[in-house]
């Protein structure tokens, strides 16, 4: 039988400047926020029972809310039978103990909640290493003994005494397990080393997605592959990375890899626990930055993607902005000049390092045709022209290059030899130039 959903009270504190009436109004970041902690809550299994915003000159030290507030809290948690109460910022070890003592229930922040998601997301061993690290490196200051009662005591001589804590116990059990992940992580890191430049030795440019979690990046990459990959209206469907070939219009391969969504305040634990998954990032040749255009936070969405490629030095890679999610708009709106409704939405600041945007929906397939098209022109470091070969006979695997790489356009069988005209990328012309024939 399926128990019922934990009942959440989701905590929001917004930091004010001294002076700053109290009557006034919250600013839009932090009850925005306080939604998206909802979208996690109930992406989690949870279920929202009650919000409590406050603002204060400053975060208390003990307890982040201080204890009139937490005595608020309390009768809130009794009067709706709460289950859990989650905070939208990062606790400390201090102020996490402090209050799960003052509420005598389950306190999580927002850290730990993202972290839950992910551990019931990963499906790879590599995913599910990479989350096991991310908790372990946030639980290991947050460990937290009782001295002397839970000392453990031996028999026999020199194990007298108060001797170790469980505290301690604990702390070094966890600390090599810790290492072992990492051991474990390096060695993944290295096989994904080694298969990118395997992919490099066919020369195949790569793409990757990039954009906030929820904004459409897997029913896009379905789209574009015809994959099956789990698209999920609920944040972070998708952990494990994604690669796929996919046929531009001039005939060229390219691969496309699809990585898990970003989010404000991305756990630096995370980050650096999806090292791994996120160089698929940043050995791309270019970047489609998805935005979910349907959203009223679609321009601080865009900035906190490009703080986090920022972050894993991916900031500088060509992107196209892809303007997802247009089959919600008004007909109207998405008839729109792109580079009209990406001033209208995003203003410049998310435009850094786009080179051009795109209105698509992966839903309906609206602009994929002029997203390739796109792709194919800026790829400009392997340009396509129509050449003319002369193969023998005996150069089967040479024929089946051009037919997996290049567009053949025709192809005639004479005496001893097969002739192919075909828009060939400069890399595969390259590598069978002594079959070109020079007109």
């Amino acid at each position: 039988m399926q128990s019922a959903p934990e009942r959440t009270l989701l905590i929001g504190v917004e930091v004010t400047s001294r002076g700053r009436s109290q009557a006034a109004p919250l600013r839009v970041d932090t009850s925005e926020s306080l939604e998206e902690l909802a979208a996690l809550t109930a992406s989690a299994g949870g279920v929202v029972v009650g919000r409590v915003l406050q603002q204060r000159h400053q975060f208390d030290a003990a307890t982040l809310v201080g204890s009139g507030k937490v005595t608020e809290i309390r009768e809130l948690v009794h009067a709706e039978l709460v289950d859990a109460v989650i905070f939208d910022q990062e606790l400390s070890p201090t102020q996490l103990r402090n209050v799960e003592r003052a509420l005598d229930t389950k306190v999580l922040d927002r850290t730990q909640l993202i972290l839950d998601i992910f551990a019931s997301r990963a499906r790879s061993k590599e995913g599910q290493l990479q989350v096991e690290l991310a908790q372990l490196n946030y639980l290991l200051p947050r460990l937290t003994g009782r001295g002397k009662e839970m000392s453990r005591l031996g028999g026999g001589i020199g194990t007298r005494g108060p001797g170790e804590t469980k505290l301690e116990t604990d702390r070094r059990r966890i600390a090599r397990r810790i290492a072992k992940l990492k051991a474990d992580l390096e060695r993944v890191r290295t096989t994904r080393g080694v298969q990118r430049s395997q992919r490099r030795a066919v020369p195949l440019s790569t793409i990757s997605l990039v954009g906030y979690t929820n904004a459409g990046k897997s029913t896009l990459f379905n789209r574009l592959t015809g994959a099956a990959v789990l698209a999920d209206a609920k944040m972070f469907a998708t952990l494990d990375p994604t690669v796929r070939q996919i046929r531009l219009p001039s005939g060229r391969r390219v691969l496309l890899s699809d990585t898990v969504g970003f989010i404000r305040n991305l756990p630096t634990t995370l980050v650096k626990a999806f090292r791994a998954t996120l160089e698929e990032v940043t050995a791309a040749t270019l970047l489609l930055h998805v935005v979910d255009i349907t959203s009223t936070s679609a321009a601080e969405q865009s900035e906190h993607v490009m703080k986090v490629l920022a972050e894993i030095d991916a900031g500088k890679i060509p992107q196209i902005l892809v303007l997802n999610k247009a089959d919600l708009l008004e007909s109207g709106e998405a008839a729109q000049n792109p580079e009209t409704l990406t001033h209208r939405i995003l203003g410049e600041t998310a435009r850094q390092n786009a080179t051009e945007s795109v209105v698509t929906s992966g839903a309906s397939g609206l602009g994929i045709d002029r997203l390739l098209e796109r792709i194919d022109r800026l790829l400009v470091a392997d340009p396509v022209q129509r050449v003319r070969f002369r193969l023998p006979v005996s150069a089967g695997q040479q024929l089946h290059l051009l037919h997996e790489r290049a567009a053949v356009v025709s192809q005639d069988f004479l005496e001893g030899f097969c002739e192919v005209v075909a828009d060939t990328p400069e890399s595969i012309r390259s590598r069978l130039e002594k079959y070109v024939v020079v007109e």
